[in-house]
């Protein structure tokens, strides 16, 4: 049954794409950060991806909506990014080891570009905000209502056979967009919006706690601090933060207060030291090949690790250190472009008085959310998560999405205008 709902509904919605292109960013954003497939049987093992994205691209050069183009300074840094990891594929120090993640990354990142040039105005604007925030909504009332049905006592971890299942990715995934619950809380006209946002707000802080993990609750106490920093109300936010913190050591299980008791521990886990193996393996290959580095992911094979280290390789668990050493300094430098061009847009953003008070706020729940990345990307290997990018892009196309210079004339409107104006002419001719 999921199967044919799913099939059935992708269809219908991929015939709307050819009439409404942005639509098929939409669900293309859907496909791509919550992989619904993977929810099903036999949709599972159908590849609906290719045939979303070629359908997506073309009705938007059919409508003209690629002509929209207009370079910035984070296009220009995302398309630089695009080139640099065919490059660094191009340059791997073994193409077999990196070909999987740089199939992954090079498509995420042309994702990102088409979100970049295609958020024009407010209304899809909302919407791609709507889509992402949905489903990690989905994946904070899934995540709480788990940990509250078993009392905590067992990890919560994402859709299998995605990005988010590790526990430590879905916590922090989850974390970064807490403050946009907020925004969209806050915006919502409707109570019941209003009050079902909330609602899945505190969800999210119990689906974050349930996932056991310490760099998740590292972030839920960043996000807290930035919250009551940027609070008018510091006293009743300090209060109620201070109340929640008690719940929550009063209530959560003995293994939950053990595990966060041990992140001043961390130097002397054998899980950390193996991520100071894996960064040495990683810095030193950037080193030896400072421009494209190793090759996405090819740290983790061991021939090549072994040309610079005798240490055990494995993942970095660091957006920072992945980028390193798989792209190079020259290709964190333009990755880490991309987040301080998004970032900045959006603080000049929430501090700008002319602007429209939905984008100062949006503004400022967005600068929030990526120094909460910022920090809980330190801990795991999040750099190609689609969800961060989006957020990026969101927060720069809201500063600048008011002089967005006239569509070009599409194909089609081009090709239907030729054919009304020649049965005008027939129509006009005596019989």
């Amino acid at each position: 049954m999921r199967d044919i709902l799913l099939l059935v509904f992708l269809g219908i919605t991929l015939l709307a794409v050819f009439r409404y292109p942005f639509a098929g960013v939409l669900l293309w954003a859907w496909f791509t950060i919550a992989s619904p497939q993977n929810a099903a049987w036999t949709a599972s093992t159908l590849s609906l991806q290719p045939p979303i994205t070629a359908i997506a691209i073309l009705s938007l050069l059919l409508h003209g909506e690629l002509f929209r183009l207009r370079m910035s300074w984070l296009l220009s840094f995302l398309l630089l990014f695009l080139f640099w990891i065919f490059l660094s594929q191009w340059m791997s120090l073994s193409p077999a080891a990196s070909a999987v993640a740089f199939d992954r990354f090079w498509k995420v990142m042309l994702f990102v570009v088409i979100c970049s040039v295609a958020v024009t105005d407010r209304l899809r604007f909302t919407a791609l905000l709507w889509v992402v925030v949905l489903i990690m909504g989905f994946y904070g009332v899934k995540g709480g209502v788990f940990t509250l049905l078993t009392a905590g006592q067992n990890l919560y971890f994402g859709l299998e056979r995605t990005v988010l299942y590790d526990n430590n990715h879905i916590g922090i995934a989850m974390a970064t967009f807490l403050p946009m619950l907020l925004y969209v809380a806050n915006q919502a006209t409707h109570r019941l919006v209003r009050m079902g946002s909330w609602a899945v707000f505190a969800l999210t802080i119990v689906a974050i706690i349930g996932t056991y993990s310490r760099g998740a609750f590292i972030c839920l106490v960043v996000f807290g601090a930035l919250y009551w920093w940027q609070s008018r109300h510091k006293f009743v936010i300090g209060a109620a933060g201070v109340i929640m913190a008690l719940g929550i050591f009063l209530s959560a299980p003995g293994d939950w207060i053990d595990r966060m008791g041990s992140i001043s521990e961390a130097a002397e886990d054998q899980s950390f030291q193996g991520r100071i193996d894996a960064w040495v393996i990683n810095w030193e290959l950037a080193t030896e090949n400072p421009l494209t580095g190793a090759g996405l992911r090819a740290p983790y094979d061991a021939n090549v690790a072994a040309t610079v280290s005798d240490r055990q390789p494995r993942a970095a668990h660091s957006i920072y250190f992945e980028v390193l050493g798989g792209t190079g300094f020259a290709g964190l430098i333009i990755y880490l472009g991309i987040w301080v061009t998004g970032f900045f847009a959006a603080f000049r953003t929430s501090l700008d008085r002319k602007a429209e008070p939905w984008r100062r706020e949006f503004s400022r729940y967005a600068t929030m959310s990526l120094i909460i990345f910022g920090i809980g990307g330190a801990s795991v290997s999040l750099e190609m998560w689609e969800g961060y990018l989006i957020l990026l892009v969101l927060a720069h196309s809201v500063r600048h999405m008011t002089d967005i210079p006239p569509v070009k004339e599409s194909p089609i409107d081009s090709i239907r205008q030729r054919i009304q104006a020649r049965a005008r002419q027939s129509m006009r001719k005596p019989a």
